[in-house]
């Protein structure tokens, strides 16, 4: 035997980082207050960033150009102090020499309060033995360029700087700056004099800078994100219950009101839109007392004439019985009467069904029908009809023998109304009614190949008294109102009539009805038309 073991543990979930983009697509769509907050904060953020790079910037820069002055004059100062000292000498012969050499180094260390200091004796001039050595810097090794050397060799008594990196204590390297100038030795000529001034100071000064300016930023787009998301709650709220409002109004709450505080631009909204909701509200009212009294007086009036009418048929009817032995003349009058009282009479039947239905106390009465069976039953009582006027009635059904539970007598009647508008607009030719079923509905198609419709007439089609051609009259007595109760008696089981015709190819009306109470979508087991592509057929709410 096959089994399973269960499987634990959740299945399917992501990740929350997987999750929020989802999450934020949603909100950006659904939430005005939302995407508000977040484009103002975002442009908010991008202003402060602009801001404080500028700043940072602008700080950075006069920060460097103040030390860089500085530089310059203490090299400046060192380079005139250890010249003087050199020029105020007399030595020539070596010891005196050096011993000058060093007191000049240490000069320029001094006053320049630096100790990377190096010298070199510019090339190209003629051998000395009482030169000094060049004296080296362990970090200025490696740092001064040629470029920069070429320039203080070719251009004796100028200053010149570049910036540069100078290795510190911990093996790191820090920001820095040499500056180059020329001194004369006595007995010796010229040399090179670079000074390296670091500025490490200045950079700890612009990254504590950097640190609490990016930390002012974050909490000041933090304080903006509070203060921009209160601002826009206090606006948005009354928003929101504009909505939320509207949508109670809609949904048929028309006591509802928005809150009135203040004299503000929001006040004004709330106040507008109360008048208009207390207008529209007493608007439906008067429309709702119109709309009963005109189904009162349609019913009243209905009633009232079944008195008068039943007794204009009865002598109608002894008339009518009795025509044989009137002349021609009054013979002729006596059938018009009789046919133009039943007439009257399926009107005042009609327009009772239709009050009904407008004062919503339709109950229907359903029991398991055969839709075979009762449209069989309905084409044998329109045979007679059909023959009159020469069109030949056809039952195709390959499917739909299973019973489904409708009221059978407004089945039969919606059957009857469709027969009978395709025996009168299908011009003597054959129509065809078709049943067939799925799992979820069943269908009943009428079609005839007589004059047919335009779109827009087919749209109008079952609007109370509308004719397509007014000119054309009646030629089965209807009253006008078959196909609009038609419709109200498949929307009162759930389903829906659907129309396709085309002028000069005829018509189809196609009933569908649901096996089950509240299918909101069925595919009908039977296709409109020609050009039908099988979508499913939406059907209205039970309560519509």
């Amino acid at each position: 035997m096959a089994w399973r073991m269960p499987i634990t543990g959740s299945i399917g979930v992501q990740p929350w980082w997987r999750r929020w983009p989802h999450r934020a697509r949603a909100a950006w769509r659904s939430s005005l207050q939302f995407r508000t907050v977040a484009i103002t904060l975002a442009l908010s953020t991008l202003a402060i960033l602009v801001i404080g790079l500028s700043i940072i910037l602008s700080v950075a820069s006069n920060l460097f150009q103040s030390r860089l002055d500085l530089a310059l004059d203490a090299s400046n100062r060192a380079t005139l102090s250890a010249q003087n000292l050199l020029d105020s000498s007399n030595a020539s012969d070596r010891a005196a020499v050096q011993a000058l050499f060093a007191s000049a180094v240490d000069r320029v260390t001094a006053t320049s309060a630096r100790s990377e200091v190096a010298l070199f004796r510019v090339p190209d001039q003629s051998p000395s033995q009482v030169a000094p050595t060049d004296r080296r810097s362990r970090v200025l090794d490696g740092v001064i360029s040629p470029e920069l050397r070429q320039s203080v060799q070719e251009n004796p008594g100028g200053q010149y700087w570049q910036s540069v990196s100078l290795g510190n204590d911990a093996g790191g390297t820090d920001p820095g700056v040499v500056v180059a100038s020329d001194i004369t030795v006595p007995a010796a000529g010229r040399y090179e004099l670079y000074i390296g001034f670091n500025f490490a100071d200045a950079q700890a000064t612009l990254a504590f800078m950097q640190l609490i300016g990016g930390i002012g930023a974050a909490l000041l787009v933090l304080l903006l994100g509070a203060i921009i998301f209160l601002v826009v709650r206090w606006v948005i709220d009354p928003i929101r219950g504009a909505a939320v409002t509207s949508r109670r109004i809609a949904a048929g709450d028309l006591s509802v009101r928005m809150p009135e505080k203040g004299d503000d631009e929001l006040a004004t909204l709330a106040r507008s839109f109360n008048a208009m909701a207390e207008s529209l509200q007493a608007r439906i009212r008067e429309l709702a007392e119109l709309s009963r009294m005109q189904q009162r007086f349609v019913s009243d009036v209905s009633h009232e004439l079944r008195t008068p009418l039943t007794t204009m048929r009865l002598a109608g009817d002894v008339l009518f019985n009795r025509r044989e032995e009137f002349p021609d003349t009054t013979q002729r009058t006596v059938e018009l009467l009789h046919g133009q009282t039943e007439r009257f009479e399926m009107l005042l039947g009609d327009l009772l069904e239709i009050s009904r239905y407008d004062a919503r106390s339709v109950r229907l009465e359903t029991e398991p029908t055969n839709l075979v069976t009762l449209a069989g039953d309905a084409i044998e009582s329109m045979h007679a009809l059909a023959t009159e006027h020469g069109s030949q009635l056809q039952l195709v059904a390959p499917g739909g023998h299973l019973d489904v539970e409708v009221d059978p007598r407004r089945i039969r009647r919606i059957v009857q109304n469709l027969i009978g508008n395709a025996i009168e607009h299908g011009e003597g030719r054959p129509i065809v009614v078709a049943i067939d079923s799925n799992e979820e509905a069943v269908a009943l198609s009428v079609r005839d190949e007589g004059i047919g419709m335009a779109e827009e007439d087919a749209g109008r089609v079952f609007d109370r008294f509308w004719r397509a051609d007014p000119s054309r009259s009646r030629t089965i007595g209807g009253t006008g109102l078959g196909l609009a109760i038609s419709l109200e008696d498949a929307v009162a089981h759930g389903g829906t009539i659907d129309v396709w015709s085309r002028p000069g190819s005829g018509s189809v009306f196609r009933l569908t009805l649901p096996r089950r109470a509240g299918l909101v979508e069925v595919a009908s087991p039977l296709p409109l038309g020609p050009d039908d592509d099988g979508r499913p057929v939406r059907l209205p709410k039970e309560d519509a």
